[in-house]
């Protein structure tokens, strides 16, 4: 449930990404992400769609999760670095809504 959610697995992982109040209580969490999601279907052709979102973050000190799916990506960061994305990725040329 939730507006994005998604699971990974690996050998040595298991790694969920919900809303806060979705975790399971006990599980190791990390709350107070923002979601920033890529608009329109991504072609598998097109490169760079991430490093132009990572970069000025990056450049601006702001970490992040990132998520890819068949269609698109998601740039996950911080709620205290929020306004500090927002202003690195517009800066950048980004439209942010």
């Amino acid at each position: 449930a939730g507006p994005l959610t998604s699971v990974t697995r690996t050998s040595t992982e298991l790694s969920v990404v919900c809303a806060e109040g979705l975790a399971p209580e006990g599980t190791k969490s990390v709350p107070g992400w923002r979601v920033f999601h890529v608009e329109g279907v991504l072609d598998f052709a097109l490169t760079g769609i991430l490093f132009s979102l990572s970069r000025p973050l990056a450049e601006a000190g702001v970490s992040i999760f990132a998520i890819s799916t068949y269609d698109t990506d998601y740039v996950l960061v911080q709620q205290k670095d929020l306004e500090k994305a927002v202003e690195a990725l517009t800066g950048a040329g980004h439209c942010v809504t």
